[in-house]
């Protein structure tokens, strides 16, 4: 059980009705207000069709580590788990009455795109899951495991199989993987030269291998929950992704019932969340889902046509989903205007895109967003009605203890990009659990 939490104001159930019309959001302060404390991210949130209560509404992000150490001395190893050291990294950013979604967790070793990614997929794999959790816990926090299948992206070095996809669309030109070919060592570092996509195209998946994934997911969720003790998960639907692929008209080039239509595009995603729900509840089930990303060359059209329709399926068949997460529309950190417009264009797009459409189609159903947020751009995203919490990844790698640092106006440290993910076994905690918590 979680440590109950200290007495809190009156508590929003999903965004609050009445605030500003979502036709008039205002667009995000980049000013602290005189008393963060006051702010709204420091007011409670009901997620989980109110068997959750957040104390305050700083989530953090999922963010791939690749810290893990491998459960077997065979070469390739193929499966990972967590240590002492992941219990730690979590710990250090746990806060009480807020929430921490995991790094994704691979429910499958097909579904497996770099090394060192602690999976879900054995029971070997439950007691470093359990002791996160537990840790995350006995400090008074909650915890979902994000499940995460890269599906196309995968590649046979670390999973022993041709990757699986939709369609058998390989990735176009030189678009390569960070990890170079391991050889017999699937734990190695890449090279610099990286490891051409293309090269390894996917297989499309037959109705069993989506029934068998499909299961898979159920099996990891079933573990996350009943065995690790997570709060409930998180399905990664975005950033180009076995899930988004699906979504993806330039990926899915299926004419059955899973693509060809805005209905067929939905389908997996929707019966993966159906069954989910099924498995462990609806009010244990979440998703990320990015519909205007560009992640690896997910480059679909009819954007707004297939993502409203999944998300209103998802509100009409999950009506108790946790909550649903959005990755923002930040086209400008990634290109300049005209690439932007041309995109835009591209994928049938005004240059004013928003997540408005999707805020208004889940109503009440706990609304985050995700996308570049700090200590400048995050105050005025709970007032204006843009959402209902924000997720912030990247400086909580460098900030364990960020709630603080944001609420008491606390500078932040700076991360470390090349300390993100894959490094050398011997130095796993640079970067990763060596950041020290603010002394005021």
């Amino acid at each position: 059980m979680v440590p109950p939490v200290a007495p809190v104001p009156p508590v929003a159930v999903g965004n609050d009705r009445n605030k500003a019309s979502m036709a008039s959001f205002e667009p995000p302060s980049s000013t602290a207000p005189m008393d963060r404390a006051l702010s709204s991210l420091f007011t409670p949130l009901k997620i989980g069709n109110g068997r959750i209560t957040l104390s305050h509404r700083v989530v953090m992000a999922p963010m791939t580590r690749n810290r893990g150490v491998p459960l077997y001395l065979s070469r390739p190893n193929r499966a990972w788990g967590h240590d002492g050291l992941g219990v730690t990294y979590y710990s250090q950013r746990t806060t009480p009455g807020g929430l921490i979604i995991t790094e994704g967790i691979y429910p499958t070793v097909e579904a497996s795109a770099s090394p060192c990614v602690p999976g879900l997929f054995l029971p070997e794999q439950v007691p470093g899951w359990k002791s996160v959790v537990d840790a995350v816990h006995q400090r008074g926090g909650y915890i979902y495991a994000q499940l995460w299948h890269a599906g196309r992206s995968c590649l046979p070095h670390f999973t022993g199989h041709a990757a699986m996809c939709p369609s058998a669309t390989p990735f176009e030109g030189d678009h390569k993987s960070r990890y170079a070919p391991p050889g017999d060592d699937s734990g190695s570092p890449g090279n610099g030269q990286g490891i051409k996509m293309s090269a390894f195209p996917p297989k499309a998946m037959t109705h069993d291998d989506i029934n068998w994934t499909i299961q898979a997911y159920v099996d990891s969720a079933k573990r996350a929950i009943l065995d690790c003790g997570f709060d409930g998960i998180e399905v990664h639907g975005g950033n180009g992704y076995l899930v988004e692929q699906f979504l993806s008209t330039n990926i899915n080039k299926r004419t059955d019932e899973y693509g060809a239509t805005v209905e067929g595009y939905c389908r997996f995603p929707l019966k993966l969340m159906q069954v989910l729900a099924e498995a462990v509840g609806g009010d244990r089930v979440a998703i990320r889902l990015s519909p205007f990303g560009l992640f690896l060359q997910s480059h679909g059209g009819q954007r707004m046509e297939i993502w409203s329709h999944l998300c209103r399926s998802l509100k009409e068949t999950i009506p108790t989903m946790s909550y649903i997460h959005f990755i923002e529309p930040r086209f400008e950190q990634i290109m300049d205007t005209t690439s932007k417009e041309a995109h835009l264009k591209a994928m049938g797009l005004g240059p004013n895109v928003s997540l408005v459409p999707f805020r208004e189609i889940m109503k009440d159903t706990p609304f985050f967003v995700s996308g570049g947020y700090n200590d400048t751009n995050v105050w005025n995203v709970i007032d204006s009605g843009a959402a209902d919490a924000v997720s912030i990844g990247r400086y909580f790698t460098s900030n364990p203890d960020l709630v603080h640092r944001l609420k008491h106006g606390r500078e932040l440290a700076r991360y470390e990009r090349d300390r993100f993910y894959w490094v050398p076994f011997d130095t796993r905690a640079r970067g990763y659990t060596d950041y020290p918590a603010s002394t005021e």
